[in-house]
């Protein structure tokens, strides 16, 4: 389902669950941290940017088998830090007890439909990776664009329609769901995507470029080195939006799909790791990030600041990194 998808559809039920306790920032953090960025390291359905490695030549599930003990071992870690911090907190407002509540509905699921839609996401984002019209490409307005990208676009549209209309409206206002959050990151991003346009720019010109200093970090007498390929795309992909930023680092280490898999599998490791794991160092790292804050916020949780996420991402997710960065790269 991706980052968002996974995002969008569980921070409201986590949310429900704790509605009762006194401190709940904690949760959604590593709700962000773990749910809308590591989690989506292990599939180019997880996440855009090993959607874009994929779309390149790299195998559906080569990210599967080769980031699997890294992102178990930073899952493990921070569900440990969770469970730590969680336990404090519950024994400091007093263990309270969740209010009891019958109201005569019984389990089940509504709106099953959007299951079907879901499976339907999925296949037509695969779909764009695997199909290659005959005509590759059109140009619009001076961009141009691959045919299979323009119908997957289409069919998303097609099915969010189709789940605004077959789902109830009662059924979205049970689940406290408001188009705010989307709209907020949409705007938010919009500039993002506009400002970092002639920093990406740069960073492709390489070696030529006014950050060459920077890019020559990567390599040391024509050999990768791989800890700068996870800190240089990670630390980007901080503040910039991961998916250019992994394509920049892919072409970077040579752009050849077969040669990143086979001899270089470490640099394309780290290029992949960097590029989804550090998308949690900030609010503008991955769009989820910021609609979940925006979700929390909606249901009365204060989350932090900008800066004050970030004292919890470099307090509790850099020391990892780097302890990743020393055992792996």
């Amino acid at each position: 389902m991706g980052t968002t998808g996974a995002a969008m559809l569980l921070i409201r039920p986590l949310l429900r669950a704790n509605r009762h306790r006194r401190y709940k920032v904690h949760s959604v953090v590593f709700f962000i941290f773990l749910v809308a960025n590591i989690g989506g390291s292990l599939t180019p359905l997880g996440d855009p940017p090993l959607f874009l490695g994929f779309l390149q030549g790299v195998s559906f599930f080569w990210t599967t088998s080769h980031l699997f003990l890294m992102t178990g071992l930073l899952s493990l870690a921070l569900l440990i830090v969770y469970f730590i911090l969680d336990t404090v907190c519950f024994a400091g407002e007093g263990r309270p007890k969740p209010p009891a509540v019958d109201n005569g509905e019984k389990f089940g699921c509504e709106g099953k439909i959007n299951l079907l839609l879901l499976a339907c996401v999925a296949s037509v984002v695969l779909m764009s990776g695997l199909w290659r019209p005959a005509t590759e490409a059109v140009t619009i307005y001076g961009i141009e664009l691959a045919w299979q990208n323009i119908a997957r676009d289409v069919m998303l549209l097609i099915i969010a329609g189709l789940s605004l209309q077959l789902t109830s409206r009662e059924c979205r206002d049970k689940n406290a769901f408001s188009w705010g959050p989307i709209e907020e990151t949409a705007k938010l991003f919009l500039g993002i995507f506009l400002s970092m346009i002639p920093v990406i720019a740069i960073l492709k010109a390489g070696a030529g470029g006014a950050l060459a200093p920077l890019v020559n970090l990567v390599s040391k007498d024509g050999q990768p080195v791989n800890s700068m390929y996870f800190w240089l795309t990670g630390g980007l992909s901080s503040f910039l939006d991961n998916a250019p930023t992994y394509l920049v680092f892919f072409n970077i280490a040579g752009g050849d799909a077969q040669q990143l898999m086979g001899p270089m599998s470490q640099t394309l490791a780290a290029i992949s790791a960097g590029s989804v794991y550090m998308g949690a160092n900030s609010y503008i790292g991955n769009a989820p990030n910021l609609m979940m804050r925006s979700i929390a916020e909606e249901q009365g949780v204060a989350m932090p600041g900008f800066f004050g996420y970030m004292l919890w991402s470099g307090g509790i997710l850099v020391p990892l990194f780097v302890i990743l960065s020393r055992l792996v790269f």
